[in-house]
């Protein structure tokens, strides 16, 4: 089992945040943790989980903080402006995304990937951006900002799979499900991806994309294992199926 680090045991905003929400959590879900000693007690790391319920950051942030890992995430530029949550965001090391492919992106990720090995912080980001439009809640196609990220400081990229939530929200449900209550997740860390023999090609298309599908199949691995059924063989492509990429399943 991974022992607290710092970021953790130290005072921080955190500590405010994890008296507010983890009560709640305790309330609504069991964690039954698999690996957990594989998300390191110090140093940068990149966790990528899989996502298909907007309750998901929630359960993903209460089980790294579990473990003794301060919970970051990437979250929307757009964010960072907004009074008091901006104020919020950067107060706890929360990480823009870089919404394009740009020169300037590549740079803000390169940037963005030294302050965290700089600062020893982890970061949570979702590969499929989105929630899953698979139908039966299966890993959907992945985008490329956490192999990004991982690639651009020599980073451990870590998968996560987690199954259960939806008990509590499903996709696109209003409301919780508070009743019964200490519903069981299954919260599962992988080994970190291996990437080694693409180090130094991060600028390079087909490295990125070799990268993104290793780090899929990961996660699809991890959440075969835990719902002890086989994925799809093909990877859900929202596009393929007239979807958006973000927004709601219908849209």
């Amino acid at each position: 089992m991974a022992s607290a680090s710092p970021e953790k045991t130290r005072p921080s905003l955190f500590w405010l945040l994890a008296v507010l929400v983890m009560p709640f959590v305790t309330y609504v879900s069991k964690m039954r943790f698999t690996g957990r000693e594989k998300l390191p007690s110090s140093g940068a790391f990149v966790l990528a989980p899989n996502h298909y319920s907007e309750f998901d950051p929630i359960i993903v942030a209460a089980a790294v903080w579990k473990i003794g890992r301060a919970p970051r995430f990437m979250a929307k530029e757009s964010l960072f402006r907004v009074p008091v949550l901006g104020a919020i965001l950067r107060a706890t090391g929360m990480v823009p995304v870089a919404r394009s492919s740009s020169r300037a992106a590549s740079a803000q990720t390169i940037a963005q990937s030294k302050e965290l090995v700089e600062n020893g912080r982890g970061v949570i980001v979702y590969p499929e951006g989105t929630l899953t439009r698979d139908p039966e809640l299966w890993p959907m196609r992945g985008k490329s900002g956490a192999v990004r990220l991982a690639m651009a400081g020599d980073i451990p990229l870590i998968p996560m799979a987690q199954w259960g939530t939806q008990q509590i929200m499903g996709r696109y449900q209003k409301g919780l499900r508070i009743w019964p209550p200490r519903r069981p997740i299954d919260i599962v860390i992988g080994d970190p991806v291996d990437l080694s023999d693409l180090k130094g090609r991060e600028h390079q298309p087909a490295a990125i994309a070799e990268a993104t599908e290793r780090l899929m199949n990961a996660i699809t691995a991890l959440l075969e294992d835990v719902r002890q059924e086989k994925a799809p063989a093909k990877r859900w492509n929202p596009t393929e199926h007239g979807q958006k990429e973000t927004g709601r399943l219908d849209s």
